[in-house]
């Protein structure tokens, strides 16, 4: 058995290093906000002939002036393919646009994708999100309390929740800065997963607390915590693992539409294994001192 509980001043100085940094980013950069939640158009091209394109941002804002929309920014993909964001553009618009765009860059422009997105719907869905985000924290609360009838184990399970849910959002915001990720629905749904597999990881590890404690009622909270994380934690890393692999390898040669929604998850899946052990477990034992003291 090892005693991890022994070093729970750390594990709360890397939390607070890896939010603060992440809440730094949100104050100082925000996000890339998609068309999803803003309103907008979102146009993909593929760009022929293949090789290095001359291309600058005045030349994209320029095909989109000439439509009589309003420019918000253009990304060029690793895979030859460019996506351009502008206010509500029509199939006409769309047209002239590209043919001003084909002709400054010396190349062949062909329609793949056109996503129209109206500025109510975009503020519906992130409302809905955040809707979506509070309740699913406390149907956990109710449901961990219920299952383990005890309120410190439901309180340690939303903090990890909580801490994981911060991590996320803070690195995305990150990956958002300096590799140009979008808050769009994809990373959203990426959250919500990865926040249920988190709670996965933290339920197995009280169950096996509370194994142990109906064998050995006197023991001490945090002896019988660290008996749980050893027993518990090979499994957690060899099972985090096999999910790892594929989301790096999905990060490293997935295309463009997914690459990020595979990073949320691969950053999800980090913390979710490092918040249950060392988050929700600590914030457990605490509570539970608290009340015997």
């Amino acid at each position: 058995m090892i005693n991890f509980s022994k070093y729970n001043w750390l594990y709360a100085l890397i939390s607070l290093v890896v939010i603060g940094s992440g809440l730094f980013s949100i104050i100082r950069w925000g996000y890339h906000i998609s068309i999803d939640f803003t309103g907008g158009s979102e146009i993909l091209y593929s760009i022929r002939p293949v090789g290095k394109v001359n291309l600058n941002e005045d030349m994209v804002k320029t095909a989109v002036v000439a439509t009589k929309a309003q420019y918000q920014s253009y990304e060029l993909h690793r895979d030859d393919t460019m996506t351009v964001r502008a206010s509500n553009l029509d199939e006409k618009q769309e047209v002239v646009m590209r043919s001003i765009l084909s002709k400054s860059m010396d190349r062949q422009l062909s329609l793949l994708r056109l996503n129209t997105v109206g500025p109510t719907i975009g503020k519906e869905s992130m409302y809905k999100t955040l809707i979506a985000v509070g309740l699913g924290m406390l149907t956990i609360l109710g449901y961990i309390f219920y299952a383990f009838k005890r309120f410190s184990f439901a309180v340690g399970a939303v903090v990890a929740l909580f801490h994981d849910f911060l991590v996320v959002l803070g690195m995305y915001s990150l990956v958002g800065h300096f590799f140009g990720a979008q808050f769009d629905t994809l990373f959203v749904t990426g959250l919500l997963t990865t926040m249920t597999f988190s709670t996965h990881d933290t339920i197995v590890i009280f169950d096996k607390i509370r194994e142990y404690r109906k064998n050995n009622f006197s023991a001490p909270i945090n002896e019988l915590a660290d008996r749980a994380v050893s027993a518990t934690m090979v499994r957690s890393v060899n099972n985090s693992l096999t999910i790892l692999f594929m989301l790096i390898a999905l990060t490293l040669l997935g295309g463009s539409s997914i690459r990020f929604f595979a990073v949320t998850l691969l950053i999800g899946t980090l913390t979710g294994v490092y918040s249950s052990p060392f988050v929700a477990t600590p914030v457990m034992i605490w509570l539970e001192k608290r009340r015997k003291a």
